[in-house]
């Protein structure tokens, strides 16, 4: 009876129950009302602004630190999300800012760490451009000719962008205004001391350095 019992009970199957993937919350990121980059869950407890300048070589620094540790610390779980905002600070900057709004919110943070990877090839290109010959005067030709002189084309060009995409995103007027009202927001109302610049939770942090950033975080967010 027993031996029966066991084999009727090997023949039922048994449902398999489903679970639910935890959200990849590192992939999801949108565009926020003022145009910044919002990496992470949206309904996350502790919300930190970047503000940073593509030509700002302490930016470059803090991506490099930051950036492997701030994913899977804090966004990953869903309790940090991260945004990422502009505070140009000259014609260069701005190239750079227009050209890491190619492509999207999805291609945002690829571009914009690109462009901090890649920081001092392309910064020693523009300091030979700047020492040059003449240049374009009106805007747009002048920002489309120094991302074609400088080595930002070329670095957009390896991530898959065709100069006619790049002229469009150089010559976006939406990206243009979104870029400088970021800009208007990080140096005259946040009152941001430098690049990079962040806020938590509403609350200027003191200092520009993954250490005293994550010092700011609460504890919880990790």
């Amino acid at each position: 009876m027993t031996k029966f019992r066991l084999s009727l009970f090997a023949l039922i199957a048994v449902p398999a129950i489903a679970v639910a993937a935890a959200p990849n919350w590192v992939a999801q990121v949108v565009r926020s009302p003022i145009g910044g980059h919002v990496m992470g869950n949206p309904a996350a407890p502790t919300k930190l602004v970047e503000y940073v300048s593509y030509t700002c070589s302490h930016c470059a620094h803090f991506v490099n630190d930051a950036s492997a540790s701030l994913k899977a610390d804090y966004v990953k779980g869903g309790k940090v999300s991260a945004e990422v905002r502009n505070a140009v600070r000259d014609k260069y900057d701005l190239t750079a800012a227009l050209l890491a709004r190619c492509g999207g919110a999805k291609r945002f943070m690829g571009n914009h760490e690109a462009l901090f990877a890649n920081q001092d090839a392309w910064m020693e290109q523009i300091m030979a451009y700047d020492k040059g010959a003449a240049k374009p005067t009106e805007q747009k030709a002048a920002l489309r000719d120094i991302g074609q002189k400088t080595g930002l084309y070329a670095l957009m060009n390896k991530r898959g962008f065709t100069n006619a995409q790049l002229d469009a995103c150089i010559a976006d007027p939406a990206s243009e205004k979104a870029i400088l009202a970021m800009t208007d927001e990080a140096w005259n109302k946040v009152k941001i001391t430098g690049t990079p610049g962040f806020v938590v939770n509403g609350t200027l942090v003191q200092g520009s350095t993954w250490e005293l950033l994550k010092a700011a975080l609460p504890a919880a967010a990790r």
